[in-house]
């Protein structure tokens, strides 16, 4: 008979009754029940095992053999003299001297490090030197459970003089946190628990959440769950199941060090996706220096009934990964979380930091957020897989390391506005990875990432280069079908020309009025040590009319320094501006400083995506009810990128842009460049259905602004048969 207990007394958080849970699988498994299976049923965990109830608590009283835990490289050992020692030595002569079978390997285990002790370092502590020789001897001969505890807490490579270890941080600094030692506080557990037998009414608190009289214990399980209450059966099935993050040393996957933690879904901190987050987070600090932070460990939450075998299986394992490779920060990890619902039935992952805290004595493992896996993740599938553009080139992890250096010299150069820059964009990202995205969420980064950008070009932190290339799929992930999301694709996707004809390939876009470029416009333009900002850059990023007003009037300055007489300013193929759009900008119902703001991250887009995200993604025109004032389009037929055929009556338009018309505009001056567009049109056979146009000042830099959103030749046309009703096309 199968037997299905609801341990209320193992839940996600702390991480201390998270790892309990653990304990308990492995223990069941491993000792009295091999098919044993366990599972998260919401905030609690499920053990299916052929065990009752009563039969469970028994285990745990009578026949339970604690795992040899034991650290004779570290401070409170209990193996050698000194008052610093007693405590821990008190407890391993109490577990020596029992003769409770349940302490039969334990006691084994003590007697071969007493050996190797003896033989390495004559029951002195061992040195610096002699540590790793220490670790490195204990390692080949220990056998059975208590390998698991050396792989949990020290990582070796390498021998002789190179080698070197690693020290997970989920049991301090190689078993110890501060000055306290965490076999110290195990083994007095086991003596509490086991050789006393003092706690045996604990049991149901531990297991199920029962309340029990005086189920609270002097010492607390530290960084495993601070400030709360425990039992000393909770510090030993937290210990028990923390003894399954098994770790080894991995190849290179950090720029702060060569070699890298390979422990269980761990991963370099990132002090962003959580409430209280503090650059510090990511540090650790020491005599007022910084040096990189523990790091950051993601565990899972399952909801398939699992045997242990299997369970284990997922930590050795116990990695993410994007398509650019291996999670190695808590970004990364949350990227690979939010898309790859790993088939095992995790559903969750549960992100613990190590930090600092009372007064950077000690390490606290920290709850920092829960990160879906499946169904949430699985709608958004595709829009999150462009979050992968910001990871070529190294560019986020670059923009990283420049707002947050370790050196100190370096950390008190870095611009206040750089690093709230960044910590938008990553609180966004990650806004992005842990919700269920909108398209909002989108264009939230999409306004980061403009806003670094203009933070570079002030030549701050433009080492780091450009936003890169951006697929298609941004267009679509950020499509909330407003008028500034449309104007500002329009602006951004236009070129002087589109060539050859089939692929509608850019030439010539407007990328560089905003950004001092090379000549492949994917990079920096650099001279000497700054950046090399040229006159064509005319675009500033602080209000987006004054931008819009001098991208007309440099393209009109270049097109005159060729000899050319039209405004070189064509749309990408379904992405121009539609009149009603246009009728709303002039009216002042668009925001233009939001809508350049989106047009300048779009401006990235790679040139492939030009060609090729009209034909995934199109986006509905608004119905055509309201009209922009005729005066504006009189001038606005006299600034065409091309000549105008009007097909059906066989009317010509080819009128060369008078750059005074815009002048005019720019000073306010609606009235003198209507006359000078209406001249100009009825030069060309164009008889205007008006006389006269005016418009107060700012009313008209709204009209010179609105002449940097390029139309189509089919708009075109419909302006002049509005004008002229004698030159329209019935077609149109």
């Amino acid at each position: 008979m199968i037997h299905v207990h609801h341990l209320d007394g193992c839940a996600p958080t702390p991480l201390g009754h998270y790892l309990k849970a653990l304990g308990i699988l492995r223990l069941v498994a491993e000792q009295v029940d091999h098919e044993a299976r366990g599972w998260w049923d919401g905030d609690h965990f499920c053990l299916a095992t052929r065990l009752s109830c009563e039969e469970l608590e028994k285990f745990f009283v009578c026949d339970y053999q604690p795992t040899p835990i034991f650290n004779p490289w570290g401070g409170r050992s209990g193996y050698y003299d000194g008052s610093s020692e007693k405590g821990a030595r008190e407890s391993l002569e109490q577990i020596e001297q029992s003769s409770n079978d349940q302490l039969n390997s334990f006691r084994r285990t003590i007697k071969v490090i007493r050996q190797v002790i003896t033989d390495m370092t004559p029951e002195m502590k061992p040195s610096e030197s002699n540590k790793k020789e220490l670790v490195s001897a204990l390692r080949l001969i220990i056998r059975g459970k208590s390998s698991l505890w050396l792989d949990t807490v020290v990582a070796l490579i390498g021998t002789g003089d190179e080698m070197s270890w690693k020290q997970p941080p989920i049991f301090g600094t190689g078993g110890n946190e501060g000055s306290g030692g965490y076999p110290s506080s195990y083994m007095s557990a086991i003596v509490e628990s086991v050789v006393k037998a003092k706690w045996n009414h604990a049991i149901p608190y531990t297991l199920f959440g029962k309340t029990v009289p005086k189920c609270y214990w002097d010492q607390s399980m530290g960084q495993f769950a601070p400030g709360s209450i425990s039992t000393p059966w909770d510090m030993l099935l937290a210990f028990e199941g923390a003894c399954m993050l098994r770790s080894s040393i991995g190849g290179k996957t950090s720029t702060n060090s060569k070699r890298w933690m390979s422990s269980p879904f761990y991963v370099a901190s990132r002090s962003f996706g959580y409430a209280s987050h503090s650059r510090l987070d990511e540090k650790l600090l020491k005599k007022g220096r910084e040096s990189p932070g523990r790091g950051e460990q993601w565990l899972p939450i399952w909801t398939k009934p699992s045997q242990y075998m299997e369970v284990q299986q997922i930590f050795t394992e116990g990695r993410a990964a994007t398509k650019a490779g291996r999670a190695t920060d808590g970004w990364t990890m949350a990227k690979a979380v939010s898309g790859f619902g790993i088939s095992r039935g995790i559903i969750q992952f549960m992100r613990y930091g190590y930090q600092q805290r009372n007064n950077q004595a000690t390490h606290f493992a920290i709850q920092l957020g829960r990160f879906c896996t499946s169904e949430i993740k699985l709608k958004t599938r595709t829009n999150t897989l462009c979050l992968d553009d910001l990871d070529n080139y190294n560019w986020l992890s670059s923009l990283h390391n420049k707002s947050h250096p370790i050196d100190d010299k370096k950390a008190k150069n870095v611009p206040y506005r750089m690093i709230i820059a960044y910590s938008h964009l990553m609180e966004a990202l990650f806004s992005v990875v842990n919700n269920d995205a909108t398209d909002q969420m989108y264009q939230r980064i999409l306004s980061c990432l403009s806003d670094i950008e203009a933070i570079m070009r002030q030549s701050t932190g433009h080492e780091v280069q450009p936003i890169p290339p951006l697929r298609p799929e941004w267009v679509a992930a950020s499509n909330d079908e407003t008028r500034e999301f449309r104007l500002a694709l329009a602006f951004a996707l236009q070129a002087q020309e589109f060539f050859p004809y089939g692929s509608r390939s850019p030439n010539d876009p407007i990328r560089r009025h905003w950004l001092p470029l090379d000549h492949k416009q994917q990079r920096f333009a650099t001279s000497g040590n700054g950046l090399d900002i040229q006159p064509e850059v005319v675009m500033h990023g602080r209000r987006g009319l004054d931008d819009a007003i001098a991208l007309v009037q440099r393209r009109l300055v270049e097109a005159s320094q060729r000899g050319e007489r039209h405004l070189p300013l064509q749309a990408a193929s379904h992405a121009s501006a539609s009149i009603s759009d246009l009728a709303a900008l002039l009216t002042g119902d668009v925001d233009l400083d939001r809508t350049l703001t989106l047009a300048r991250a779009f401006m990235a887009l790679n040139r492939k995506a030009w060609t090729t995200w009209a034909q995934k993604r199109t986006m509905e025109r608004p119905h055509v009810s309201d009209w922009p004032d005729d005066a504006w389009l009189a001038i606005r037929l006299c600034t065409l990128p091309w000549p105008l055929e009007m097909r059906q009556s066989g009317f010509k338009l080819n009128i060369g842009t008078d750059p005074a018309l815009i002048r005019r505009l720019a000073a306010g001056d609606a009235a003198s460049a209507f006359r000078l567009a209406s001249h100009r049109l009825k030069a060309a056979g164009v008889g205007c259905t008006i006389r006269s146009g005016a418009a107060p000042p700012d009313t008209a830099r709204l009209w010179a602004a609105a002449l940097a959103f390029p139309i189509t030749k089919t708009t075109a046309q419909r302006f002049l048969s509005r004008l002229d009703p004698s030159k329209s096309d019935h077609d149109h």
